[in-house]
């Protein structure tokens, strides 16, 4: 797909000047793509960047195997559908995640449901939804979170919200805090001669302008838009992990390794991926299928291969 067709407005409106839970890293990772594009610099695009809007591929179907569904969570999170490859990031829709779990619970064949963690979090926007829709859900069937390899800040809210969080031991977890980026080309449009001339009504319309410095009212803003998404993330989290919300706050968005974790509470178990998948899915090796006899044979539900080159 041609650099032209991908909508790279539409793709910084995602990244600057709303909250994000996403690791300081991510946001680097991402913005790096982007930059070249905002400031005019082609040169430096990288050179295997595309984007799939109407062309987004279709749903993969889901992954059953045995009694388990395994859905993959890997990537950059974001609230509404479409796709990035640049070597080696991905863009995951909340939606896209939501379908796939409706698919997974009623499906007559799946008992328990895998989500398979590897991502540094994204957009703030939507992720509580499908926490709480994932919380609800488990209600229904078992939804176990299996960080493999990385489940931080966005990631860690949906992992959190399932029955349980099994790690790698080499995992990590965390990063539970909102971050907001600005950017502000003004000077550079002044050496270039550029001059950007907007008019508006209401005191806040043109907030976050970056053709103009930021404003102390922008900022004020952007502090009540942290303190809003902080506290959304901080409660649920301590809701759905049975912590105090001041236990969730000292964590101070820390990375955690899988064995700080668990002795913080934020993961119930650590464990190699095909273990933990393997002794999930022996819970019900002694179940018959509905179409027939199970297959006694050692499951080989493996989540799908992960690309640990990916920046989180």
């Amino acid at each position: 797909m041609s650099h032209a067709m991908i909508n790279y407005p539409h793709i910084a409106s995602m990244v600057f000047n709303t909250p994000l839970y996403a690791t300081p890293t991510l946001v680097q990772a991402v913005r790096s793509v982007l930059e070249p594009r905002l400031l005019g610099r082609t040169h430096d695009l990288p050179q295997s960047l595309g984007l799939g809007g109407d062309e987004e591929r279709e749903m993969q179907r889901l992954q059953v195997v045995g009694r388990l569904a395994i859905i993959s969570v890997h990537g950059v999170l974001v609230a509404r559908r479409g796709q990035i490859n640049d070597a080696c990031e991905e863009i995951l829709s909340y939606e896209r995640l939501r379908g796939q779990i409706t698919a997974a619970l009623n499906h007559e064949m799946v008992e328990e449901i895998v989500l398979d963690f590897h991502t540094g979090g994204g957009q703030a926007m939507g992720c509580k939804e499908l926490g709480d829709f994932i919380r609800a859900s488990t209600a229904i069937k078992p939804i176990t979170a299996l960080v493999n390899f990385a489940a931080y800040s966005a990631g860690y809210f949906l992992a959190a919200a399932c029955s349980r969080i099994i790690a790698s031991p080499t995992a990590g977890v965390g990063s539970i805090g909102v971050i907001i980026e600005t950017y502000e080309i003004s000077r550079m449009e002044e050496e270039m001669g550029i001059t950007f001339n907007t008019f508006f009504r209401g005191d806040h319309k043109n907030n976050l302008s970056p053709h103009e410095p930021i404003t102390d009212q922008a900022i004020q803003e952007i502090n009540i838009k942290l303190d809003d998404a902080y506290a959304t993330f901080t409660e649920s989290v301590a809701s759905y992990r049975g912590l105090s919300v001041n236990d969730v706050m000292a964590t101070e968005a820390r990375l955690y390794t899988a064995k700080d974790a668990l002795a913080a509470r934020l993961i119930d178990d650590i464990a190699p991926a095909q273990d933990a998948l393997d002794a999930i899915a022996q819970a019900y090796t002694s179940q018959s299928p509905p179409s027939g006899p199970r297959n006694s044979r050692r499951i080989q539900a493996q989540a799908r291969a992960l690309d640990t080159s990916c920046r989180l």
